[in-house]
Order: C-alpha cells, then sequence, then structure tokens
C-alpha cells in the first residue's frame, strides 16, 4: 500500500485527480481551486486525497495531501504530502520541482524530483531502492526529456473540451518513466459541491517505458488487462480539466475516486 500511495497520483490518479496550470498565461488576476476525492474498493472508502492549486501570470503551484481511511488503516496506516510548481508556457507546462513525503506506520519515505528547462536534472528517493534484478529494465536518461510529475501529469490544457482527449502524457514518478495514452469515450455531465456542468471521459492506457521489472505482475495487468476511465471537468474559465471521477480495473478488482469538491475560491 505505501508504494501504492506514493504513485497514487499518477497510475492511479493520471486516471485519478488534481488540479492544474492556467489555460492562459500573462497578467492574469490570481487564482485558486480546491478539490476534495474519495478513493474507494467494493464500495469502501480506502483513502481521501485535497488539492489546493493557485495560478498567478506564468506560474503554478499544487499541493495536497493523501491518506488511507476506514478499513484500509487497519492493514496499512499511511498519510502522505504531495507538491509541485513551476511555469506555464503557450504549449503546455513545465514543472520545476516536486516532493511527496509520506509515512507508512513508522517508516518515512520521499520522493525528490528537480526539473531545469523541460528535463529531469536531480531524483532523491528515501529509502534508497534495493538492487535490482535481471528483468529491470534500466532508466533510461534519453527517456527524462519533457516529462511531467505525477501531479502535472494530471494537468490537461485544452482549447475545447473536445480536445482533452486524443493524447500522450509522459510521466516520471522519480523511478519509473510510463507514457499514458489518453482517448476519447464520451461527453456527459455532473453535479459536486461547487461545480455542476458537463464533463469529458477519456480511456487512459499505461505504458511502461523504462525503470521497472519486467516480471512486475501490477504493471503488466495495468498495461494488458486494466480498463482505466478519466472524466475530467472545466476549472472555471482557465481552459483547464480536471479528473473529477475515475476508475481504475486492477488484479484485485476496480478502484474508484469520486470528487467530493471541485471549486474555485478567493
Amino acid at each position: 500500500m505505501r508504494h501504492a500511495l506514493a504513485r497514487l497520483p499518477a497510475i492511479v490518479l493520471a486516471a485519478l485527480l488534481t488540479v492544474a496550470a492556467p489555460g492562459a498565461a500573462g497578467a492574469a488576476a490570481p487564482q485558486s481551486f480546491n478539490g476534495e476525492y474519495t478513493v474507494s474498493y467494493l464500495g469502501l472508502s480506502v483513502a481521501r486525497a485535497t488539492f489546493k492549486s493557485r495560478y498567478e501570470n506564468e506560474v503554478y503551484s499544487i499541493q495536497g495531501s493523501v491518506s488511507t481511511a476506514g478499513l484500509a488503516q487497519i492493514f496499512d496506516d499511511t498519510k502522505g504530502s504531495v507538491s509541485t510548481s513551476g511555469r506555464v508556457l503557450a504549449d503546455g507546462i513545465q514543472p520545476g520541482k516536486f516532493r511527496a513525503d509520506y509515512t507508512s506506520g513508522k517508516k518515512k519515505s520521499l520522493i525528490d524530483i528537480r526539473f531545469d528547462g523541460g528535463k529531469v536534472v536531480s531524483t532523491e528517493v528515501v529509502p534508497k531502492p534495493k538492487r535490482r534484478g535481471s528483468a529491470w529494465l534500466p532508466l533510461d536518461m534519453n527517456d527524462l526529456a519533457g516529462v511531467a510529475d505525477p501531479i502535472s501529469a494530471t494537468v490537461i490544457r485544452a482549447e475545447t473540451m473536445e480536445k482533452v482527449c486524443g493524447r500522450t502524457v509522459k510521466l516520471y514518478d522519480g523511478e519509473m518513466r510510463a507514457d499514458l495514452k489518453l482517448a476519447l469515450v464520451s461527453k456527459g455531465s455532473i453535479s459536486v459541491k461547487g461545480y455542476e456542468g458537463p464533463t469529458v471521459t477519456c480511456r487512459l492506457s499505461f505504458v511502461p517505458v523504462s525503470g521497472f521489472s519486467k516480471k512486475r505482475k501490477a504493471l503488466k495487468f495495468l498495461q494488458d488487462k486494466s480498463r482505466i476511465d478519466v472524466t475530467f471537468a472545466p476549472l472555471g474559465k482557465t481552459g483547464i480539466y480536471a479528473p473529477v471521477r475515475a476508475t481504475v480495473g486492477t488484479q484485485i478488482g476496480t478502484i474508484t475516486l469520486d470528487a467530493r469538491r471541485f471549486e474555485a475560491v478567493d
């Protein structure tokens, strides 16, 4: 569960959650958004997450927290905080730094990634990963250009709702590089605290690239058998779309994420 929560904003939340950066840079007024989410399994709440984001001119920052909930706390009491910040460019966003601090029981861990000019310049993981076996596909440094951290990977800038899907996001979580491919499924609507209006749902395909074990069954399942659907809604008039619902098929069953709050704040 510890590793699952560490990657929650990416594999499940890129399928799952967060808020993004403004659709237009420049001298726009500062804007802030709050999101609250529940993650459930077999109808039971297993985790909660909250996010706060702020966008001002060409700079964005996002802070969030994730923790186990309900019966999941009996088996694995995990709590964590995540943050990312960077610049808004004409053709997307450019992360500057990402950090995740979390504890599982009494064990503390962190992931710290730094970027410069669209490239990863340093990665710190504590505790250090164990020695890898022969099935390990090493991380290719050439794969680290133009990547997004686990939070920024869920950012979707689009001119219209119809253009949210039909793209590939390059994810780097501090150890693994993966492609997240989005394809249009349907359009609909949703009503949650802070938002009532149209949505678009994308089918997400997960493709590991490097920095992973070829024998890892969970990753192979995500790539070959899992059905991952992510529903996005607009963040005001920023031109940004963020997840309000997601379903992820895993080896043990379907994990569902639902927004309980999705709103602009002063």
